[in-house]
């Protein structure tokens, strides 16, 4: 098995690294584009082209250790991959390590996110996305992708930001004091403040590939034009880890374009530059 960014053996150790790193490659439910089950694999691939020196932080984050642990996959239906992740998670949870999560597509995060939301009491949850993805149910389970923040909503303090696309159901289940649309982004500077001032002390973060804009970010199942720009992404990610305790992330929705490596790369790069901003 690689493993990310191609680092030393004695910087992967199961044992002594401090991030895990678990990848969910399912892709049972997604309604376009497929391909996110082989996302994980591009995403390691491109990471042995990283340099390990992170020059907005001055650190080389990968000696805090980063052991990537055996994929979680071979589910039969959406239940049992949310029965499955959920019951991972916590177990992770009890090993004293911060956690991360590499997808597949956004119905991963619904079984970690419970788990999250039990172990830490008023959880936060960040969703960074072009979709809402709030319906208590699509095509007929609620562990389908267009779900995925929908029990968040119900049971964290959820936060969400870079929304640009939602059926006009979606809005009986949204905060829109909470919600920090692209559009508005767009037109003020103040919006990254005051997301975080809404936010409690714990952070966990849901990051959709498909909230960058489909220029750079092109390799999702829904690219949706009008996304954040990489500046955007990072200026305000290390605000976050800065100002609150980020206790985990997922990355999700990564569906690889034959003969584009860029988005990949990005992915890796994005990847790195959190647990930059974590550990520094």
């Amino acid at each position: 098995m690689k493993t990310f960014g191609g680092i030393e053996q004695k910087y992967s150790d199961q044992q002594t690294s401090k991030i895990y790193l678990q990848s969910i490659p399912y892709d049972g439910t997604s309604t376009w584009g497929k391909g996110s089950d082989k996302g994980f694999d591009a995403f390691m691939e491109a990471s042995q082209y990283l340099e390990l020196y992170d020059i907005h932080t001055n650190y080389e984050v990968y000696k805090e250790g980063i052991h990537t642990l055996p994929e979680l996959n071979g589910f039969c239906s959406p239940d049992e991959m949310f029965r499955r992740t959920y019951q991972k998670t916590r177990e992770l949870l009890m090993r004293d390590r911060f956690l991360t999560f590499f997808g597949g597509e956004h119905s991963i995060s619904i079984g970690i996110i419970k788990a999250y939301q039990e172990y830490y009491e008023g959880l936060t949850v960040l969703q960074i996305d072009a979709h809402a993805d709030l319906r208590p149910s699509y095509n007929g389970s609620p562990y389908n992708h267009a779900c995925a923040l929908h029990m968040a909503s119900r049971t964290t303090n959820l936060i969400q930001v870079g929304i640009r696309s939602m059926d006009s159901s979606e809005r009986d289940h949204m905060d829109t004091h909470k919600c920090y649309f692209a559009h508005e982004i767009d037109e003020y500077e103040s919006w990254m403040g005051e997301s975080i001032r809404q936010m409690t002390d714990d952070v966990y973060i849901t990051l959709d590939l498909d909230a960058f804009d489909p220029s750079i970010m092109p390799a999702t199942g829904t690219p949706e034009p009008g996304g954040l720009s990489w500046y955007t992404m990072i200026n305000y990610l290390s605000k976050v880890f800065t100002q609150r305790n980020v206790v985990g992330f997922d990355i999700v929705e990564l569906a690889p374009i034959e003969g584009n490596n860029a988005p990949q790369f990005l992915a890796a790069k994005l990847y790195y530059k959190m647990l930059s901003y974590k550990f520094l």
